[in-house]
């Protein structure tokens, strides 16, 4: 399976921040090796264009932040402090989403070994997201004819604010999210379909609402490419995360959602979102249950179902 990745995907932070930023290392160190990912396999992607980030953010955010103009209180709501370093690796991470997206309609499936940040919206960043890499990559495919129609399913236990934003009214983008109802963000723009769960829902409550919920909403999605966002901070002792998914749980949901999606024939990207466990290692791990599951599924790539043109 080819994943995106690049070593400046981590940059330092300040001593405590509670952001994982380690992780990102250490997930391609468990793919490498397990003999998921191989050497050769692993893609490096170039800082995103900045005109190619304008089909998505305002002219004015993305000055600030190309200027390191951001005000305290905008930093503050991004939960990162502004860098050269930080804009870097977030236009990376944009480029690795893009190339994964284009590599999932090649094999079957793909990943960026970053990403999924949700919470970044056109006019502004938040929740550890500065820029909306998934927004951006769909654009892209569009405006490059590779397709027509996404479908984002979002797993993380945060709803993804800013991808309902980015696609509101927009009948080509479905947006699901499936996620703590009482959890971060306060203020939840609507999907084109919300799955809010209670705290401390655990795994068979929520596996039989994903399988619930789901094939319908591909049914009426239609998409061409699927862009999965596997939070793991849905399982037990999450900082943030307020459900109780154990690991097995994890493991389940990985195999059940990709399993639904290739069955309907659909390339799938795979991204990470959060996940805020005791230790970055820890986190790594988890991820890596969505890459493991995604070997099994799918079977390494090219010999997976991707849609026809025709079906579009």
């Amino acid at each position: 399976m080819r994943a995106c990745f690049h070593e400046d995907y981590e940059i330092p932070l300040p001593e405590g921040h509670p952001f994982p930023m380690r992780k990102f290392s250490a997930l391609r160190d468990i793919l490498r090796a397990e003999g998921i990912v191989g050497p050769e396999e692993l893609v490096e992607p170039e800082e995103i264009d900045w005109d190619d980030l304008r089909l998505v953010h305002d002219e004015s955010y993305l000055q600030k932040l190309a200027t390191g103009t951001l005000d305290r209180l905008e930093e503050r709501r991004l939960g990162l402090p502004w860098s050269p370093a930080l804009v870097r690796r977030s236009r990376l991470a944009v480029q690795g989403t893009l190339m994964a997206g284009w590599n999932a309609l090649e094999d079957g499936v793909a990943a960026n070994l970053a990403g999924g940040t949700h919470h970044a919206c056109p006019d502004h960043g938040e929740g550890f997201c500065v820029l909306n890499d998934v927004g951006v990559a769909i654009r892209i495919l569009q405006r490059e004819e590779e397709i027509r129609r996404a479908m984002v399913v979002d797993l993380d236990v945060h709803q993804g604010n800013g991808n309902a934003i980015c696609f509101a009214k927009d009948p080509t983008v479905f947006t699901y999210s499936m996620h703590g109802g009482r959890n971060f963000p306060m203020r939840k723009p609507p999907s084109d379909l919300d799955v809010p769960l209670e705290d401390h829902v655990g795994d068979r409550e929520y596996l039989a609402t994903l399988e619930g919920t789901l094939p319908d909403a591909i049914s009426q999605a239609r998409p061409d490419i699927v862009f999965l966002l596997s939070g793991v901070d849905v399982v037990v002792g999450d900082r943030y995360g307020r459900l109780a998914l154990t690991r097995d749980g994890l493991r389940r949901r990985e195999h059940l959602a990709q399993g639904i999606l290739a069955s309907a024939g659909l390339p799938v990207v795979l991204v990470l979102s959060g996940g805020y466990a005791e230790t970055p290692q820890l986190t790594a791990d988890l991820h890596a249950e969505a890459h493991r599951a995604a070997r099994v599924v799918f079977g390494g790539g090219p010999s997976a179902p991707i849609r026809n043109s025709d079906d579009r």
